[in-house]
């Protein structure tokens, strides 16, 4: 095998987990989904100004609801405080890692409920990612496709962002790294690796059609390397769905 040959960015227990439920998600949520132009940071999909207030975070979740199909009115919608954690670290001059809940899901008197954390307001796009999570599992376990007792629920609604079209979102997340005055800080999101999610964005391109999609640029240089990797490999090995 040559040095540029088309092998697979993730293992091959991966790769097959990550067609089969491209294709379970094709299935249950219709290709017309998939028609549909992906969701980017952009004015276009995200007009209007944007300075991070609760204002702001609510407007973004109801048109994160029109892109992933949920009715605002159904939810209940929770903005947390922010607990101090990174300012504390801040006064310490220390080394910042986040891997606390930036949002979660739950359903109480009969409605599911996200909550957010405040502190994602100021990073849109990790922001943007965890609202298209958490509206995941609406679509997934609110309207009763999966249950939570199964094994990859978590992992399969990461997925879910992809196929509606935010895993440019989803997959700059998955891994942040940023240096400021105070130091450094990396923060993981998701539940999908920056390669199991190149490789998912590269079937999600093959199963548009597209070789050589333009909203790639859009992507961080981990997850975009994944991508056009993982379209090389699907070129020889197309998906069968």
């Amino acid at each position: 095998m040559g040095l540029f040959s088309a092998k697979c960015p993730v293992g091959p227990e991966e790769r097959v987990w990550i067609e089969e439920s491209m294709a379970w998600l094709t299935a249950e949520f219709g290709r017309e989904v998939l028609d549909r132009a992906p969701v980017l940071p952009t004015a276009e999909f995200f007009p209007g100004p944007y300075e991070g207030s609760e204002e702001d975070v609510r407007r973004v979740i109801t048109r994160l609801c029109g892109y992933l199909g949920v009715a605002p009115e159904r939810l209940t919608v929770e903005i947390e405080p922010d607990d101090g954690e990174r300012g504390m670290a801040d006064d310490l001059g220390l080394a910042y890692e986040s891997r606390s809940a930036a949002g979660h899901y739950r359903r109480e008197n009969g409605r599911p409920v996200i909550a957010v954390a405040q502190r994602q307001a100021a990073r849109p796009v990790a922001l943007v990612a965890t609202v298209a999570h958490e509206l995941g599992h609406v679509r997934l376990l609110d309207e009763q496709r999966i249950t939570s007792d199964r094994r990859d629920h978590e992992p399969l609604t990461d997925l879910l962002t992809v196929h509606f079209g935010l895993g440019v979102f989803t997959a700059n997340s998955a891994f942040d790294f940023s240096q400021d005055n105070h130091g450094w800080s990396y923060s993981r999101l998701g539940y999908l690796t920056e390669r199991m999610f190149g490789y998912a964005l590269a079937c999600y391109a093959h199963l548009r059609g597209e070789t050589d999609p333009a909203w790639a640029r859009h992507l961080a240089t981990n997850p975009r390397a994944y991508l056009k990797q993982g379209l090389r490999y699907l070129d020889r090995n197309p998906l069968s769905v």
